[in-house]
């Protein structure tokens, strides 16, 4: 199985099995955000103003609050699974790696928790 070099230790080894779920992901996730910002300019453009009472009332309906809580979730998921990538292959001290992905993590999870709550809050009538 080689001799001690770098590819005689990884030969025969096989893969990780987990990168093509990841790759898997980040394409259902750009799918879905491609459909729901799709909808969301339709659904814009069909407004009769943009003023502050009517986006309210629209998006104090049932639909449009769901598709944007699923928007907004979908959106920041992505966002973490490119950035994640993107770390992984140029963040190389392992302490480093951990903080940058534990600091990753939080600031989307909260990104996308205020975001929720924010279209909560004007479904909602708050």
């Amino acid at each position: 199985m080689g001799n001690g070099t770098s590819i005689g230790r990884v030969r025969g080894l096989g893969s990780a099995k987990h990168g093509a779920h990841h790759w898997l992901i980040q394409r259902f996730t750009a799918v879905g955000n491609l459909f729901l910002m799709i909808w969301l300019a339709a659904s814009i453009l069909l407004l009769d103003d943009l003023s502050y009472v009517t986006v309210i009332d629209w998006i104090s309906a049932p639909v449009p609050a769901v598709a944007m809580g699923l928007l907004i979730v979908s959106t920041f998921w992505h966002a973490r699974l490119g950035v994640q990538v993107m770390m992984e292959d140029y963040v190389h001290d392992h302490g480093t790696k951990f903080a940058c992905l534990a600091a990753l993590n939080i600031a989307v999870f909260a990104g996308a928790a205020f975001g929720v709550l924010c279209v909560l809050r004007l479904a909602l009538g708050a």
